[in-house]
């Protein structure tokens, strides 16, 4: 499984590509307002963070007629050549990310819930595919279940291009666990929760029971 960065701040990015883990970051319009972005400083954003991480950036479109997305699309992929177009499922989506996709623009879709969504979305030539996981345990249905469908789902079939699913929504580590035990490709984190695949109460207990026997050896 790789590991995206579900965030627009570019100091959590930084911190994670420096521990080797980063493959890619996810981006949307409420992770960058909740850093503070600006309008006129968004493609400048978006251009800092392809510079920090060399894998696929997704920035998301705001249109919501075909004609807008495919323009918003066509501007954000010519920021750097790592720039993967975010565009919700909907029949406008649809139809934008064939166009896209035949101008030779990655494109991942989100906001996907269902097996057909995923389905019509990899048809269309969307190069991801992102279901939704937390939400739908907000509304206490079983996100990872309707997860592992759309994996199910997108292995049996072949496409003319590659289809990756990233597992989005991500809400803590046991979600992480479930959709790599499942096969998806790409699980896109928080970076809080990227931080807490890394710990575990008996690692911290070995580190410092190693410290304490070392302090032994020292003063012997």
């Amino acid at each position: 499984m790789k590991f995206f960065l579900d965030t627009a701040d570019i100091g959590e990015i930084e911190e994670a590509a420096s521990w080797g883990v980063l493959a890619g970051v996810t981006t949307n319009p409420t992770l960058y307002a909740k850093i503070g972005g600006k309008l006129s400083d968004f493609h400048a954003h978006i251009k800092r963070i392809c510079e920090i991480c060399d894998g696929p950036v997704s920035a998301e479109t705001v249109s919501l007629d075909r004609a807008g997305i495919v323009r918003e699309g066509e501007e954000l992929a010519a920021i750097a050549p790592n720039v993967v177009v975010k565009v919700p499922v909907m029949p406008e989506g649809l139809a934008a990310t064939k166009t896209l996709s035949e101008r030779g623009i990655a494109v991942n879709m989100t906001l996907c819930f269902t097996v057909p969504q995923a389905l019509m979305a990899a048809r269309a030539g969307a190069r991801y595919v992102s279901p939704f996981v937390g939400r739908f345990d907000d509304i206490s249905e079983d996100g990872l279940e309707h997860l592992g469908n759309i994996v199910a789902a997108l292995r049996n079939y072949v496409f003319e291009h590659d289809v990756e699913v990233i597992a989005a929504s991500i809400r803590h580590n046991q979600h992480v666990v479930a959709a790599a035990l499942m096969g998806a490709d790409i699980a896109t984190v928080p970076f809080a929760v990227l931080q807490k695949l890394v710990k575990h109460p008996l690692t911290d207990r070995g580190l410092e029971a190693f410290l304490a026997d070392w302090e032994r050896v020292k003063n012997a």
